[in-house]
């Protein structure tokens, strides 16, 4: 007796088993894009949140050790702290700059701007000197002709102006909610810790995670406290003494002052002709003078204080990569952009040099070992 037995075979196409990963990558890709897009309001004040937690986090435990441990309770100290000392003096110095901006397009489309004529020794300045003299005359002759043979370029200009000056406001808030969320941060310090060092080991694997985490803290501290911390202080106390002292424009002088300390240039740069204007152009008695040159002076060597004092030394990250991050963060997202970019790219930088090197150690161990056996 013959028994037939049919076998069903199951032929499964090369393709099911990519098309299944291209189908779940889709729906990883669109569930991180919305997320992505719902967050994105908030991504600039929530890394600078982020970095002013890791920065002021061994502040934030000497103050809680002194009070019992209260995490809360030293929280809020700090952030009460921060809006007296840094928010505030903010407030007053890009408020004066808002008022120096408007004022300047007022004066500008009311024709009442007077323009000094140019100095002589301008024709001599290769390349544009002439040029520059004979468009510096024009707006010393007659500046309205001057500005209706440029009013597109004009125009253009004094919008953005307005638009900056618009979102001073906004800016300052975003600014003080920083600090808050910083100080919320700071109160769970220690389970955002374990957090942040599971994402390094989940990312970078067990062996590794540890030390990735240990370099990004380590890299934002010194960053964010030794050159952003301190040109934002200084930036702040020359501007202050501008503001009281009577200077015309001193908050863009302290924007300068502080895009200069961050490229670690000499503040100098600002307080020097601050000095002259006191001396020669301003309306100030003698006496007058004498303080406000040795406030500007002190000030403009306040950040050799502060640097030994805020862990400025030691920074690994070249100046150019901290000034590109800042120029382009502040091109992005504004003045609170500047800060974030600084750190952000110096972060990066400091990652991806990490990286290069425990990818390059197993070659050098590899070198060693073949020499050692020629010698032999």
């Amino acid at each position: 007796m013959n028994v037939h037995v049919k076998r069903q075979v199951r032929i499964e196409s090369p393709y099911a088993g990519l098309l299944d990963v291209l189908i779940r990558a889709a729906v990883i890709f669109v569930m991180a894009a919305l997320c992505y897009r719902i967050f994105a309001p908030f991504l600039t004040v929530t890394m600078w949140a982020c970095i002013l937690a890791v920065s002021m986090y061994p502040l934030h435990q000497m103050i809680a050790s002194r009070l019992g441990g209260r995490q809360g309770i030293a929280s809020t100290a700090i952030v009460l702290l921060g809006t007296v000392i840094i928010v505030a003096p903010t407030a007053v110095l890009m408020s004066s700059l808002g008022d120096s901006v408007q004022g300047l397009i007022e004066d500008v489309q009311s024709s009442s701007l007077q323009v000094p004529p140019p100095p002589d020794f301008v024709k001599g300045w290769p390349l544009v000197g002439e040029r520059v003299h004979a468009t510096w005359t024009l707006a010393h002759e007659d500046l309205p002709a001057l500005v209706h043979a440029h009013q597109p370029k004009i125009g253009d200009l004094a919008k953005s102006a307005l638009a900056f000056v618009a979102s001073i406001g906004s800016g300052l808030l975003v600014f003080l909610a920083s600090f808050v969320i910083a100080g919320i941060v700071m109160a769970f310090g220690q389970p955002a810790a374990r957090v942040s060092r599971a994402v390094c080991e989940r990312l970078t694997g067990p062996e590794r995670g540890a030390d990735v985490a240990a370099l990004a803290t380590a890299t934002i501290r010194a960053v964010a406290q030794g050159v952003i911390g301190v040109a934002f202080i200084q930036a702040i106390v020359i501007g202050l003494v501008l503001l009281m002292a009577g200077v015309p424009w001193a908050g863009v002088l302290a924007i300068v002052a502080l895009v200069l300390g961050i490229a670690q240039v000499p503040a100098f740069i600002v307080t020097l002709p601050a000095i002259a204007y006191i001396w020669w152009l301003g309306d100030y008695s003698q006496g007058q003078a004498i303080v406000w040159t040795i406030l500007l002076f002190l000030s403009g060597m306040i950040d050799n204080v502060l640097k030994p004092l805020m862990l400025g030394r030691g920074v690994d990250a070249p100046m150019p990569v901290i000034l590109l991050g800042a120029l382009g963060g502040m091109a992005t997202a504004g003045i609170l952009g500047m800060f974030v970019g600084a750190t952000l790219l110096a972060l990066g930088y400091q990652l991806f040099m990490g990286w290069v090197a425990m990818r390059r150690a197993p070659d050098a161990v590899v070198e060693e070992t073949s020499e050692v056996v020629e010698a032999g």
